[in-house]
């Protein structure tokens, strides 16, 4: 493998560290940084369902998701620097164009732009951190990588209620700046680094891939108003059937396979991808659920959801320290476990306790904190975990593949929470569907769980662990 790297000046790991982790951040928490805007953008753009809003988070997890890979490789291949800033670049437009959208479906065409800038930049991101930064750096570097990721997801409600109190489209403007800054950063402090032998990205694995998912999330999210047993929703569901069919059979055939199936005989590897896409799809859904709540029942404003939230994401950097700590005394998937139960345990007592009137002290904080812990517990160490098995040159890669089962699970529990609430009519019912879906949270949470404790590495860092099975050795 011809491995090419322009390092023709000594690297600064600060600037570069600050640039990657930063955008990186960015892309996810535009994940979730517009849930707080679903009532203003909705009364802007009037006349649209809950299920035609939750298009503006799947549209952007779905294409992440399937494109992730792909375009990681092609970064590989031109230039992962270069890759980086196109990806960067593209989503800061793709930004700026979200925030002068005319209608709802215009904004939704607009995410779907930023999810092709993020898919891009994120991989070639660590990419450049396991390339260009000093061995000795590279561990902490990835775990600060990971935990960025992890903030993002937890604090864009807070970051987004903020915003929407001047206007929801400060939720998308506020890249801009952010976005050209990283840019200059980046261009400025980033040597390039290549593989001119890697393989070209599989772009019909990635359609395949990109239309199962798109397909389960519309059958889901319309089941309630086209009616189960209807021909859409169930053509929908076919669809997703024979692409899932499609993708697994060109995904096994295919020199470059997006999701290569001897990675997935690496047992930390393939347990981690299971734990990532349960925990990942009840906490979005539980995520939802809350905000929702608070603003369609307690008509709280997005400006004091966003601060009720707030303390659930600050646990999330505590515990994420207290885990990371703990690693090297306690197994990984232990850890992992505790945290999806967590946060499980947080959402069902919160159903246990909510009712009509407003109090957030005693009905949403408590499960919200217990909730928060387990972020900061779960996410990163699986994160960090889950490419301890795979050889060095896997490790980006590996990463990838978690990151695409992430956002196939918030695709999921968003789509799924979606169809439990469906509309319903009066305060008992409404009562009804939010509680189904925070015990569903809480039962996708054991499952999570379950595949967690199948994490048997501790969280060595990948460039000193050596790999402990033979598939991964099989690897190299």
């Amino acid at each position: 493998m011809e491995l090419h790297s322009q390092l023709s000046r000594p690297v600064r790991p600060g600037p570069v560290l600050l640039a990657l982790c930063g955008a990186s951040f960015l892309a996810g928490l535009d994940l979730f940084v517009v849930n707080v805007a679903f009532d203003e953008i909705g009364a802007d753009f009037s006349g649209h369902s809950l299920a035609d809003l939750s298009w503006i988070l799947n549209g952007y997890a779905i294409l992440y998701a399937a494109l992730l890979i792909p375009l990681g490789r092609w970064a590989d291949k031109v230039g992962r620097k270069r890759g980086f800033l196109l990806g960067l670049g593209l989503f800061v437009a793709a930004s700026a164009a979200c925030a002068l959208a005319p209608n709802l479906w215009s904004l939704i065409g607009f995410r779907a732009a930023q999810a092709i800038g993020a898919a891009l930049l994120t991989p070639a991101s660590l990419a450049l951190i396991l390339t260009v930064l000093p061995a000795e750096r590279r561990s902490a570097s990835v775990r600060i990588w990971a935990t960025a990721g992890a903030l993002a997801a937890a604090a864009g409600p807070v970051i987004g209620g903020i915003l929407v109190a001047a206007s929801w489209r400060w939720v998308f403007l506020i890249n801009v700046p952010i976005g050209i800054a990283f840019l200059v950063l980046a261009a400025r402090s980033i040597p390039e680094s290549r593989d001119r032998d890697a393989d070209h990205p599989d772009v019909l694995a990635a359609a395949l891939l990109t239309t199962a998912v798109g397909a389960l999330a519309l059958a889901l999210v319309e089941g309630p108003a086209w009616g189960w047993s209807s021909a859409g929703v169930l053509g929908a569901f076919a669809v997703a059937l024979v692409s899932g069919a499609g993708f697994w059979i060109r995904n096994g055939r295919g020199s470059a396979p997006i999701l290569d199936p001897a990675m997935l005989r690496v047992r930390t590897f393939a347990w981690s991808n299971a734990a990532m896409l349960l925990f990942n799809a009840g906490f979005a859904a539980a995520l939802l659920a809350n905000i929702l709540w608070m603003q369609t029942v307690w008509d709280y404003s997005a400006t004091r959801t966003g601060m009720a939230i707030a303390p659930g994401p600050l646990m999330v950097p505590v515990f994420a320290i207290v885990a990371q700590r703990l690693a090297s005394r306690v197994d990984a998937g232990r850890i992992a476990a505790l945290g999806c139960l967590l946060w499980g345990g947080g959402a069902v007592l919160i159903a246990a306790s909510v009712g009509p009137e407003p109090a957030y002290a005693t009905q949403i904080l408590p499960g919200w904190l217990i909730a928060g812990v387990g972020v900061g517990l779960a996410m990163p160490t699986i994160l960090a975990t889950a490419t301890a098995g795979l050889p060095q040159d896997r490790a980006a890669t590996g990463s990838a593949v978690v990151s695409m089962h992430r956002q196939i699970g918030a695709v999921i529990g968003i789509s799924a929470l979606v169809a439990i609430l469906g509309t319903p009519i009066g305060f008992d019912s409404t009562r009804t569907a939010f509680m189904h879906s925070w015990w569903s949270v809480g039962v996708v949470s054991v499952l999570a769980a379950a595949a967690a404790l199948g994490i048997t590495a501790r969280t060595s860092p990948p460039e000193r662990s050596a790999p402990t099975t033979e598939p991964a050795e099989a690897l190299r």
